[in-house]
């Protein structure tokens, strides 16, 4: 019983500290979203961003799908290769939004915002 109630702890404050690290996480991930559509917004192309540079890593995304920034996807379209995460992403706004999805057996977290020509930038994590 008394291994039980260790266990049980344990488990109880990874919970906790993984949940407060996600918090911390969603701050950081809206500052490089918001970082990202400001630089478009005053001029910069979508392709002088790197996916990598940020991390998580951040894509850009043009609104019927192709995909202009993003780790291995360049060129694709999300449409195509994904059309439940592009159902997600597309309800990105100015202001910016997070939305949820599941993909591949995992619930995805993603904070979108669009950009003044229409691009949608985003950046997110996994549970």
């Amino acid at each position: 019983m008394k291994l039980f109630s260790v266990m049980l702890c344990t488990m109880c404050m990874v919970l906790m500290f993984s949940t407060n690290t996600f918090a911390g996480d969603k701050g950081l991930i809206k500052e490089n979203v918001n970082s990202i559509v400001d630089g478009i917004n005053q001029g910069k192309t979508a392709v002088s961003f790197k996916a990598g540079d940020y991390d998580p890593y951040a894509f850009i995304m043009e609104k019927d799908g192709a995909l202009l920034v993003h780790p291995s996807l360049v060129g694709s379209s999300l449409k195509e290769k994904a059309p439940p995460v592009y159902d997600a992403l597309i309800k990105s706004t100015s202001e910016g939004v997070w939305v949820d999805y599941v993909w591949k057996g995992k619930q995805k977290h993603t904070y979108v915002k669009t950009s003044k020509n229409g691009l949608i930038v985003g950046s997110g994590y996994s549970e």
